[in-house]
Parts: structure tokens; C-alpha cells; sequence
């Protein structure tokens, strides 16, 4: 049986985010993605996939998602912009579920993916915020855990959501999605 997920909220909701030195930053704000936005949200990805493979991180590659793989998961989903005065710094997608990934699985969770912040204009910090605002999202569903996955292969990464409070609770061979078969870790965290 699947749960009644409410309603996103349709107005922003402020967050705090680091100012930089001397100066107060504008407060992040989060809002639901529309059409309009596909391009941003393409080149928000394609900005953090650069970034992290410059830096040996194994995850995702530039050029990988297109405007049609957000229009989708607008239909099918929710994702979301974080905003930080006018100019976008990172986005996310939610799930109600994730049966290529994680299997059968009661409605007792919400999948985080995509889950990305942009370097240039993003104050330190952003990341961990945006994470907050989608487990927040998930709190606001009645949904008590948040889980989300990352490549075995990516240390720092597993580093990063362990120290938001994530645990890996298991390993999956994925066959569906981005090209070759991959493995992925699994994570989730209880929600307060």
C-alpha cells in the first residue's frame, strides 16, 4: 500500500549558510524545481561531475544527464533547487521508492539522489545544508528514514554521508540506469 505523500511546500524555506569573512551571506532557500529549470539543473550536474572528477572522485561523469532525465524525475518525483540570494547553488532529487537499487521495500523511506552543490558560487558548507533540506523534505512526509547510495568505489563520498550520520547497511549490483553495470554502497539514516 502506497502512503499519501504531502504536498511540497510551494514557497521557499530559509536555511543559514556560512557568510563569507566580513560580509552576511543571503540565507539559502529551497524551492521546488519546474520545467523552466532544466537547464539549470543540467548544467548544476554537469558542474559538480566536473568537479569531482578533477578531483579522482569516482561518481558521476560530465555529460551524463540531459534535460530529458530531469523532466522525468519532475513527473515522477521531486527535485529541488537551494538558492542562495538569485543564483542557484545546488539541487537534489527525491524518490518515493527505488527498486532498481534498493529492492522491494515498504514506504518507510525516501531515496536523496543527485544530490549536488555548485563550487563557484556555493559557499563551504552548502552540501551539508541541501542534504538537511531534503531530509527535512522526507521528516515532512512522515517518512522516518532517508537513504540514498554511492558508488563502491568512492571513499571520499562514503567519508562525506557517514559524517552527516549515514550508515551503509549493504552493497547492491545495479543493472538499471547509468550505462555499465555498477555497485553501488547503500546508506540510510534515521530520521528524527
Amino acid at each position: 500500500m502506497t502512503r499519501h505523500i504531502p504536498s511540497a511546500p510551494q514557497t521557499t524555506t530559509p536555511a543559514p549558510a556560512p557568510a563569507p569573512a566580513g560580509k552576511a551571506a543571503p540565507p539559502l532557500t529551497f524551492r521546488q524545481a519546474t520545467e523552466a529549470d532544466l537547464p539549470t539543473l543540467v548544467r548544476l550536474r554537469d558542474a559538480a561531475a566536473t568537479w569531482q572528477v578533477a578531483r579522482g572522485i569516482d561518481q558521476w561523469t560530465p555529460g551524463e544527464m540531459t534535460e530529458t532525465h530531469f523532466r522525468t524525475h519532475l513527473q515522477q518525483a521531486e527535485v529541488w533547487l537551494a538558492h542562495q540570494g538569485p543564483h542557484p547553488v545546488g539541487a537534489w532529487e527525491l524518490w518515493w521508492d527505488d527498486e532498481p537499487t534498493w529492492g522491494p521495500q515498504p514506504p518507510t523511506a525516501a531515496y536523496i539522489h543527485r544530490l549536488m552543490t555548485d563550487r563557484t558560487t556555493a559557499p563551504p558548507g552548502t552540501g551539508r545544508h541541501v542534504l538537511t533540506a531534503a531530509e527535512n523534505r522526507i521528516t515532512a512526509t512522515g517518512r522516518p528514514l532517508a537513504r540514498l547510495d554511492c558508488l563502491t568505489t568512492s571513499p571520499r563520498l562514503h567519508a562525506y554521508y557517514k559524517s552527516a550520520g549515514y550508515t551503509p547497511v549493504g552493497e547492491r549490483h545495479v543493472t538499471e540506469g547509468l550505462g555499465d553495470p555498477y555497485t553501488v554502497t547503500l546508506f540510510e539514516k534515521q530520521l528524527p
